[in-house]
Parts: C-alpha cells; structure tokens; sequence
C-alpha cells in the first residue's frame, strides 16, 4: 500500500475546477516532486490531502485512510504548507512547544528538530524578526516534530540560500532513506532533478506527466550548442534551412531539434568559424515546459 494515494481527485469551487480527476501515488521511501504552473492546483490538492479542504469527489488518503480518521495525525504526517502562522512574539522554542504539548511530545524532541534545521542559535529569538528563510526552516522543524512516516511540503526551498538549499536536499534525502515517503511541491526544478526519486506534473488540476526523472527526459535532445563568433551569419545560413537557432550571447546559439551532423553540415557549407559544437541535452526544467506548454496549446 503507497504511503499516499490519491484517486480520481476533483475539487471545484463554484464554477472554477481547481483540480480534476487527480490520480498519482507517492511510496514509502521515496521523494516524489509534485509540479505545476501556478494555478496549476497543487496546493489545493495537498490541502485536500490534509483534510484543510473536502474534495468534490475522488480521495486522497495517508496510509490507505483519509487525514482525519487517522489515529494519530500529526504523529504520521509531518506537513509545512507555507512559512506563515508563527506568532511574531513567541520565540522559535516556544513557538514548537505549543505544538508538541496537545500530542505528548517531550521537549527533548523540540530541540532535537531545532538542532536538525540549525535553528538551536536562534531557538530563543522572537519569530518576528527571523528571515523568510529561517521561516522556512522553523517550519520544517514543525513538520518533523512528530518524526513522521510521510512529509508534505510547499516550496520548502523559497528563501533559503544555495547552502540551505544543499542542506535542505541532504536533509530530505535522509529521511526518505531511512523509509519516509516526501511529497515536495516546488518551483525550483533544477533542484528537484537532483532529489527527486519521482515527478508528477499537473496542470489545470490535471495530471499531465508522471514518471522519474530519468524517464521524462530519456531519449530527448534539447538540440545543439554552437560557439561562434559568427552569429549572425551562422543564425541566417540555419534559418533557410528550417532550423531554428537562439541566441545565447554575444557568440552561442542553441540550435533547437537539431542533430550535430545537420549544424556541422550548414557551418562547413558556409565556411564559418565554430569554436564548440556539442549536443545539449534535454532536462527536467525542457521536459516541464514542453509538456506544460503542450498541454495548453492542445486545451
């Protein structure tokens, strides 16, 4: 049984379907990138997942039952939607306190979580004055509280630095090795190509791509990256024959669904000068946008 299953999914409001027929499973263990344009109906779909909106129809369950009915909620699953809802008076300790006290959870634990997001520094600092990234952190810390078999996060990375953010992938990676299943909405997609074990893409509330990274990418080519200090002319000489070439400075081009042996060809015919000519794969950022773009152009 997957850690979270969500089924046939539907959620409207009034006239507006925020997401539609939704179906994706994320397992124990791994970290799934859930991805979208904005709008696209991922927060609405983890809300629902955590019981904070009724769907329309369809489920969306944690460990094969919905949010509420589980015993122990906030022991199982750990979730930070946003980097929000902290009194600006309370301190970062005090802040997880409140949070522990209603389930039993020692206060050895709450400075555990604040050690693991590097916040034990800053423990006796007020909320108000932290910065969106230690928000953010502060957040995760309340997500881990519970040391939960399944994890749901919101743009978890926005307002980190690079560190953080390398602390932040380290850090997932960890607990989805040690068998918890993280669910990661995110905009930062070069990122999740790193962490994420498994991507699901929606759009207008419905699903358009499921698979890993390597599966969304495989056997695609972005096309061809030319040096050049020749630019114009190698651009002009590639669009009378039906290539299409970008710009990248004052002395490259991206040569789009080109092979090497076509650019190489145009440039020996027009005895232009190339520094570097190498074949640019797609990734995940290519993949999203071509699917997503797809996907708009063919509603």
């Amino acid at each position: 049984m997957a850690a979270i299953s969500v089924q046939h999914l539907t959620k409207r409001f009034g006239d507006v379907t925020a997401v539609q027929d939704l179906g994706f499973e994320v397992e124990a263990g791994t970290i799934t990138g859930f991805l979208g344009p904005n709008g696209a109906g991922k927060t609405t779909t983890l809300r629902m997942l955590l019981g904070l909106v009724h769907p329309t129809s369809g489920t969306a369950l944690v460990d094969g039952v919905p949010y509420h009915r589980l015993t122990h909620p906030a022991l199982t699953v750990g979730a930070a939607l946003e980097a929000t809802g902290f009194h600006p008076g309370r301190t970062a300790r005090d802040h997880l306190r409140v949070l522990a006290r209603p389930y039993g959870i020692p206060t050895s634990r709450v400075d555990a979580v604040l050690d693991e997001v590097d916040l034990t520094a800053a423990a006796r600092r007020r909320v108000g004055g932290y910065s969106l990234g230690m928000r953010q952190r502060l957040g995760l810390a309340g997500a881990l509280l519970g040391d939960p078999s399944v994890l749901v996060l919101d743009e978890p990375a926005n307002g980190l630095d690079p560190a953080g953010v390398h602390w932040l992938r380290t850090l997932l990676r960890a607990r989805a090795d040690a068998g918890v299943a993280v669910l990661v909405s995110s905009h930062q997609l070069a990122e999740l190509a790193l962490s994420a074990d498994q991507v699901v893409i929606i759009k207008d509330g419905r699903l358009v791509a499921q698979g890993s990274v390597a599966e969304l990418t495989r056997g695609q080519r972005a096309g061809v990256r030319v040096t050049t200090p020749q630019v114009g002319e190698l651009r002009s000489v590639l669009e009378t024959r039906g290539l299409t070439a970008e710009a990248r400075g004052d002395q490259e081009l991206l040569v789009r669904d080109a092979t090497p042996q076509e650019v190489g060809q145009a440039v020996a015919e027009a005895g232009l000068v190339v520094y570097e000519l190498a074949v640019v794969h797609r990734d995940l950022e290519a993949a999203f946008l071509e699917l997503t773009e797809h996907e708009e152009s063919a509603s």
